[in-house]
């Protein structure tokens, strides 16, 4: 197991070396994520699902780089030990140079890595983030920002050719200076392939437990989400209360408990 300490990326890729799954949750508020951070939870991440279950947004596309600046302070001033990562909202960086202020803002406010919904130009988008000295995470497969032009939140990657697609995506994500890989809803072997393929670590969501890492929102982890995903697991039910649920969270994860071997 890792040591304590402050987690840092050379901390991730030595997990994934080592074969210790990261154990991602996202908050937006200083309580939850300094409980989180007790808990042992690797890496905080202040989503802009928080448009959903923060807001009551029907998407997170409403949701601005001032919201998650604003609750990027918050989890920041709490968290101690874990990585703090921070979406760039729907169209904050269509352009290097405005991914570059976005990235500012969120950065300044106390992220240590940004995430962003890998399009067609994500592979000069993050070089130009990380020319900067911005650590970026890629986020591939189900991208909650493009529902209206995909039809839905659906599971992606279910075919070979569209399998493929997402692969050389990632690929030219990281080779482009991407340092973690978010992979949403894809089918477990898809996910399985991509963390073996891929240098750096591979954090899954609905992507089967053969990821370096698994993620969830922490109101599906609490059961509290009447919009959970079919992926999602209520930690709170027989933990009895919320510090317990993280940390049985937390130990599902290092498990490899969880997801079940059966669904992603």
């Amino acid at each position: 197991m890792m040591e304590a300490g402050r987690r840092t990326l050379a901390a991730f890729a030595a997990m994934k070396a080592a074969r210790e799954p990261v154990a991602c949750l996202t908050a937006y508020d200083a309580t939850f994520a300094r409980a989180m951070d007790a808990a042992g939870v690797d890496l905080v991440l202040v989503g802009d699902s928080l448009g959903m279950v923060v807001q009551g947004r029907r998407t997170t596309i409403p949701v601005s780089t001032r919201d998650v600046a604003y609750h990027c302070r918050c989890v920041a001033r709490a968290v101690e030990r874990a990585m703090v990562a921070a979406d760039l909202p729907f169209l904050s960086c269509p352009t290097p140079s405005q991914a570059l202020v976005a990235a500012r803002r969120l950065m300044q406010a106390g992220a240590q890595i940004v995430k962003l919904e890998a399009g067609a130009d994500a592979p000069r988008i993050i070089a130009a983030l990380c020319d900067h000295g911005v650590p970026v995470c890629a986020h591939v497969g189900l991208k909650p920002q493009s529902v209206h032009k995909i039809g839905g939140l659906h599971r992606q990657g279910e075919d070979a050719a569209s399998a493929e697609a997402l692969v050389r995506q990632a690929e030219a994500c990281v080779a482009h200076g991407a340092d973690l890989v978010l992979v949403e809803y894809v089918p477990p072997d898809l996910g399985r392939r991509l963390a073996r393929a891929l240098a750096v670590p591979v954090i899954g969501i609905g992507a089967g437990r053969d990821c370096d890492g698994q993620i969830l929102v922490m109101h599906d982890v609490l059961g509290v989400n009447p919009q959970a995903p079919k992926f999602a697991q209520d930690f709170l039910r027989e933990a009895g209360s919320v510090a317990g649920a993280f940390a049985a969270y937390v130990g599902a994860v290092k498990a490899r408990d969880f997801p079940p071997a059966a669904g992603a």
